[in-house]
């Protein structure tokens, strides 16, 4: 059992920073005991700022958005940001961590050492934190706002239901395994780049741009241990298990990438847009759009490094 998990590293001269790591160790280490006193995010939520980038809602530049008023807008922008937080959260508990568990039991008998195994445990650690970091994190914008914006309304994200028909089409115990590892790699050594897309800028809600800055500092570490344990299982396969894990690579990339119009069609409905069936109609079907994630870089690099680059089946970018 470890008994003190690691927090994110922090820079303690950053007020935002430290309000958000100290709230989550005292929430975390005093559950059970009485309550010592906190520091209140509260206090650090700037209501002009925005909660989410206007820049990442997909249809942003539609006329049917545009000519919303400002309250509704902002409304949504709360909304994009939840959605946000549920994503990384439901991608942490049914993709990430399923993986790490595969991993940590040596359920692909590659015999991984003392210092592997502790280290994919620790991420595992970790990824509890961070769900708890983006749990408090809408909990305080809707706090603040004073509007409800129920995260239970809204569905699973369209990568963690790819990652269940992956596991509901595989054939046998070894496919459904190889293919939650190729989602745990493709979502570790890539999540950087989705948590890159919150805007380091003066526009975004200060407490959100610090979790998402801390939760990134801890991905960097992790996107090196998916990308060893990776590549110490690839190595043990045999060609059929091999292809398996590429097509998983291939899906999961393809996951990450997609724009998820079911989350925005069920936030619209609840806020009774006029016209919005439409809108997500014509921009789903704009082809100049580009994809959300297009940085795999990360994943590119471990293909050549197993010399299948050719083999994934996919155009890199």
């Amino acid at each position: 059992m470890i008994e003190n998990p690691r927090l994110p590293e922090y820079d303690a001269d950053d007020a935002v920073e430290s309000a958000v790591v100290k709230r989550l160790a005292n929430n975390w280490g005093t559950r059970a005991t009485v309550k010592k006193a906190e520091p209140d995010l509260d206090d650090l939520f700037d209501h002009d700022k925005h909660d989410f980038p206007e820049a990442l809602i997909p249809f942003a530049e539609h006329r049917t958005y545009r000519d919303l008023p400002e309250p509704t807008r902002e409304k949504l922008r709360a909304w994009g940001w939840i959605a946000f937080n549920k994503n990384v959260m439901d991608v942490e508990q049914y993709v990430v961590n399923p993986g790490f568990s595969l991993l940590a039991q040596d359920a692909f008998d590659t015999g991984l050492g003392d210092v592997l195994s502790i280290a994919v445990t620790q991420a595992m650690v970790d990824e509890q934190y961070h769900t708890l970091m983006h749990l408090n994190a809408s909990a305080l914008t809707r706090r603040k706002r004073g509007w409800a914006l129920r995260s239970r309304s809204l569905p699973f994200s369209a990568t963690v239901r790819r990652r269940q028909a992956a596991q509901s089409n595989a054939t046998d115990s070894t496919g459904a395994a190889l293919s939650a590892l190729a989602f745990t790699t493709v979502a570790e050594i890539s999540i950087t780049s989705y948590l890159d897309l919150i805007e380091d800028n003066d526009l975004i809600q200060p407490v959100n741009r610090a979790t998402v800055k801390l939760h990134n500092r801890d991905e960097y570490c992790h996107a090196s241990i998916a990308d060893e344990v990776a590549c110490i299982v690839f190595e043990s396969l045999n060609s059929a298990d091999r292809r398996l894990f590429l097509d998983g690579l291939a899906d999961g990339m393809d996951a990450f990438s997609s724009t998820d119009f079911s989350t925005w069609a069920t936030i619209l409905d609840l806020e009774e847009i006029s016209g919005h069936e439409r809108m997500l109609r014509e921009v789903e079907a704009d082809g100049s759009r580009k994809k959300l994630l297009q940085d795999y870089s990360g994943i590119r690099s471990m293909c050549r490094k197993l010399d299948v680059e050719d083999e994934i089946g996919i155009e890199w970018q």
